[in-house]
């Protein structure tokens, strides 16, 4: 798995256990890639920020995720991550 890959999942368990902030400068490095864009937009959604939230989401490719809940988002990711 790539260093990106492996902070991208880091990403995920930091924001699963509330560590929005570090979660967040995680990703931000990444901001070309549509997974990180993915999890951004879950941070921005998590914290409120549901125009920022849809702005990352239109970068990952991902509208169709807005109404979902962020758990099962990052489950998702998790598994695409991992595959």
């Amino acid at each position: 798995m790539s260093a990106e890959k492996d902070e991208l999942l880091q990403a995920v368990e930091l924001t699963l256990a509330g560590e929005w902030d570090a979660a967040h400068e995680l990703v931000q490095p990444y901001e070309d890639d549509a997974t990180a864009a993915w999890i951004h937009a879950v941070l921005h959604k998590l914290e409120g920020d549901l125009g920022n939230a849809r702005y990352w989401y239109r970068r990952a490719g991902r509208m169709e995720r807005v109404a979902d809940e962020p758990r099962a988002e990052l489950a998702a990711i998790q598994a695409e991550l991992r595959s």
